[in-house]
C-alpha cells in the first residue's frame, strides 16, 4: 500500500495526522475487502487552493472541505471483480491499483470540527473516509446513495476508534 501525503499549506494539528490518514485509508481498504494493494495520494491544502481546484474541475466557485479524484471507473461501486482484466488501472512499476487522489482543506477541517462540535482529528478522519468511498465509486446524489456512504463512513471510523 502506497499512501503519499503532501502538505501544500501549514499543517499544525496537535495529533499525528499522517497516522490518522493512513489508518483511515487502510481501514477503508479492509472495509471494502479490496483484494489489491493500492496507491492513494492525499494533499493537504488551504481554502484558496481547494477553491481554485473546485472551480477548475467542478465549476463550483467556492472552497470545499474535500475533493476526490478517482482513477477507476467502477461498473458497480465497491466491486473490484472487473479489474482482473484491466491493466490500465494498475501502476506498471508497483503493480498497485491506482485508486486516485484526495485533496483536503486544513482550514475546513478546523472550521467544520468547530461547527459540528468534535475534534479536528475526527473531522480529518471523516473527510478521509468520505473521500475513500468516492475513490471506490460511491456517491451521495440520492438519499439512498447518501445513506450507504454515511453508514460506510461511520463504520470505518468506528473500526479505528474515532467516533
Amino acid at each position: 500500500m502506497t499512501i503519499a501525503i503532501e502538505e501544500e499549506t501549514k499543517v499544525d494539528f496537535d495529533f499525528d495526522y499522517k497516522r490518522v490518514i493512513e489508518a483511515v485509508i487502510n481501514q477503508a481498504m479492509d472495509y471494502k475487502n479490496c483484494p489489491y494493494e493500492a496507491e492513494v495520494s492525499v494533499t493537504l491544502t488551504d481554502n484558496d487552493s481547494i477553491h481554485a481546484i473546485n472551480k477548475e474541475f467542478r465549476n463550483i466557485d467556492n472552497p470545499t472541505d474535500v475533493l476526490s479524484f478517482p482513477l477507476v471507473e467502477y461498473e458497480e461501486a465497491g466491486q473490484f471483480d472487473f479489474l482482473e482484466d484491466r491493466d490500465d488501472c494498475f501502476n506498471p512499476e508497483s503493480g498497485e491499483l491506482m485508486l486516485g487522489d484526495i485533496v483536503i482543506s486544513v482550514e475546513k477541517v478546523y472550521e467544520q470540527a468547530d461547527k459540528y462540535g468534535h475534534s479536528p482529528k475526527r473531522e480529518l478522519a471523516f473527510l478521509t473516509a468520505h473521500s475513500m468511498l468516492h475513490l471506490f465509486g460511491y456517491d451521495h446524489m440520492t438519499p439512498e446513495e447518501a445513506a450507504v456512504m454515511e453508514k460506510g463512513q461511520e463504520e470505518i471510523l468506528a473500526a479505528i476508534g474515532i467516533t
